[in-house]
């Protein structure tokens, strides 16, 4: 009698473990796929991102007013991401002064660009070592055309999804300005324009990247 009750013991124990585990699974599996959005799988384990640039709507008539889009594009789960900037509405300027770009915290144009708060900076760490500091961008001909690879990613979560990109009115010193605004936000002067990040499907990035591609070709 004693074994049986063991026996029967044993059993119940051991459906108990399974079910313990099935469901540690689920919740992994869960996980997992919530760190990958569902578009992951619809285009082919990449993921897309736009952010339409505007105009501030605080800025003084003397500083130009900036449209334009910045593309995204990331291979799940490890690739780097590309970064596509097309711009226009800067001074056609004969030696024009190059303009700083940075993912900033928050996608929040309540009052304008002054609502994206500071530069996104989720390690704590000084600039210019946050994962959206894109560095400057020297405009020709009134526009900004140019492709980089960032430290920020579109997965998991330190995601930029739903965060701002900011173009500033100067140049960015990059940290060697001698002062805490230069360790802050490289002193690169008022925001210009801005935009939310967002998931789009492909046909953006591939419109823009076969222009931007013919545009190197012809110069």
């Amino acid at each position: 009698m004693l074994t049986m009750h063991l026996h029967g013991s044993m059993v119940i124990w051991g459906l108990a473990l399974l079910v313990l585990l099935a469901g540690s699974q689920q919740r992994v599996s869960a996980d997992t796929d919530h760190l990958a959005p569902p578009e992951v799988s619809q285009y082919n384990g990449t993921l897309y991102a736009i952010c339409k640039m505007r105009p501030s709507t605080s800025l003084p008539d003397s500083l130009p007013k900036v449209y334009g889009q910045v593309l995204f594009k990331q291979d799940y789960p490890q690739g780097k991401l590309n970064v596509l900037l097309r711009f226009n509405g800067f001074p056609t300027d004969s030696d024009p002064e190059p303009r700083a770009v940075h993912i900033h915290q928050y996608g929040d144009l309540s009052r304008g660009c002054d609502s994206t708060g500071g530069h996104y900076n989720p390690h704590g760490v000084h600039h210019p070592n946050h994962p959206g500091d894109f560095g400057n961008f020297e405009p020709h001909e009134g526009k900004i055309n140019a492709m980089i690879e960032s430290e920020a990613t579109l997965f998991r979560e330190l995601s930029v999804i739903g965060r701002a990109v900011v173009v500033h009115e100067k140049v960015d010193d990059l940290g060697r300005g001698g002062d805490s605004g230069s360790l802050l936000h490289g002193n690169a002067g008022r925001r210009l324009g801005c935009c939310i990040i967002g998931i789009t499907p492909p046909g953006s990035w591939d419109m823009h990247y076969k222009l931007y591609s013919r545009r190197l070709r012809r110069n």
